[in-house]
């Protein structure tokens, strides 16, 4: 038996507009794109020109630095643009697709005659690397580097987020193959729903299991990381997404490298919902036109926590499983804070609808307040499940004090394992722009 972890900090927030398990009927769009800023820590430098021809697999663009690191086209066709922001910051790498399959054939290959530099290189020349994050900081993982661990979290608790037991349905093999394969460059752990999981995610071999059991965060794979192997300085450990460990093993299996991507549509304003098959970077317009329940919507791809506002003719993001639609909050309710309230939601029951014993709510982008002064009250804490105390650490970051900033676990830290701290917070600080800029510092001054 696995070991089971219970967490007893967290906040689940329950929205209306989940999506049932079912397939819905979505056509593919004619244009992908490839975000730089989809990618912490690296600098990308173009590989093509607008109007050139590339293959799926071809090189778009790769990392200044680390020039092996690749980033790849997930569909055949032409490069139809490269559109850039201030200072020319390249913001998308748009390919429009000729209809062909998006499928790139590298042969069959023999994993057990593979040494580790082998599948690391195999992984580079397909551009499968990049379906790798490095944690301290959540960047492109150095392929120089050596490695602690791998760690999958094969569930997620954020809002109205996916089942992956229902988009890997199928291709359990080729879950398997992708464990096998990353047990070649460092231990594998992966982490479980106690409340149930596919045997595919529960009974895998050449890992170590642990289920988890609590509310969100519970599901995000920082957490989990730092309840089974904390994150010291100096230790490097990868994460990686289940369909992206999918992808990985078709790779090895097969030598067909497949961009596939299942995508759940979700959100009150998402007229139908369900999961849908579609490709990396695909263009969101077939999933969310004539879809919307009305013209005043914020789509998001991600879930609402953690997620990147987009419009309809925007693009998936590179790791997103999710797009979401809710209600925008451009608008102001006089008292709204003397009101019972009985139909909001409210984490520290300011509202009565606790005593309604409500299951969903529908809530908008309203932030319900204004920026104010950052005070310690212990209400990050409560939601926070895990061995760092993130009022502290917050404030750390703000003074850029960088000593005080290691001691209080900034390694440990991403963006999304504190989404329910700024969800939370009465100050309405942006702590995850907060956090980031904590990262970028700790990456220039320590490395």
């Amino acid at each position: 038996m696995s070991e089971v972890i219970k967490l007893k900090k967290g906040l689940d927030i329950r929205l209306v507009g989940k999506s049932e398990t079912v397939f819905a009927q979505v056509a593919l769009p004619e244009l992908y794109a490839i975000k730089p800023g989809d990618f912490h820590g690296m600098t990308p430098k173009m590989a093509v020109k607008v109007g050139e021809k590339v293959q799926a697999g071809g090189v778009l663009f790769f990392d200044k630095q680390r020039p092996e690191v690749k980033f790849v086209s997930p569909v055949s066709g032409e490069l139809v643009a490269v559109n850039r922001g201030e200072r020319r910051v390249i913001l998308e790498v748009v390919v429009k697709s000729d209809g062909s399959k998006a499928e790139a054939d590298f042969g069959k290959m023999d994993l057990s005659s593979m040494n580790r530099q082998q599948v690391v290189d195999k992984l580079l020349e397909t551009g499968t690397w990049t379906y790798f994050k490095q944690r301290p900081y959540n960047v492109v993982a150095d392929p120089s580097a050596a490695f602690k661990s791998i760690f999958v979290s094969t569930f997620d608790t954020a809002p109205l987020a996916p089942d992956f037991d229902f988009i890997i349905k199928g291709n359990e093999e080729y879950f398997q193959k992708g464990i096998d394969v990353l047990g070649k460059i460092a231990p594998v752990f992966v982490g479980v729903d106690a409340n149930g999981s596919s045997k595919a995610f529960s009974q895998v071999k050449g890992a170590t299991v642990t289920q988890f059991k609590g509310k969100h965060p519970a599901g995000c794979v920082g957490v989990q990381i730092n309840h089974v192997q904390p994150i010291n300085a100096g230790d490097k450990v990868l994460t990686i997404q289940p369909q992206e460990v999918v992808a990985i093993g078709k790779l090895f299996a097969t030598g067909v490298l497949d961009f596939a991507r299942v995508v759940v549509m979700t959100g009150s304003e998402i007229k139908k919902r369900g999961y849908v098959r579609t490709v990396v970077g695909a263009q969101l317009s077939t999933m969310v036109n004539g879809n919307l329940e009305s013209d005043n919507v914020r789509i998001i791809s991600g879930n609402v926590l953690t997620g990147t506002e987009v419009k309809a003719d925007g693009f998936l993001g590179y790791y997103d499983s999710q797009i979401t639609a809710i209600p925008e909050g451009d608008h102001y309710e006089f008292m709204g804070w003397g009101m019972p309230g009985f139909k909001k939601f409210s984490a520290s029951r300011t509202f009565f609808s606790w005593l309604t014993g409500k299951k969903e709510y529908k809530l908008d982008t309203n932030m319900h307040g204004e920026h104010r002064a950052f005070v310690v009250s212990n209400e990050l804490d409560k939601v926070f499940p895990m061995d760092i105390y993130p009022e502290f650490l917050f404030k750390a970051i703000m003074a850029k004090d960088i000593d005080k900033m290691i001691q209080l676990g900034i390694f440990e830290v991403v963006e999304e394992d504190i989404a329910l701290c700024e969800f939370v917070c009465t100050s309405k600080i942006a702590l995850q722009k907060v956090l980031r800029n904590g990262l970028e510092l700790m990456m220039k001054e320590v490395g």
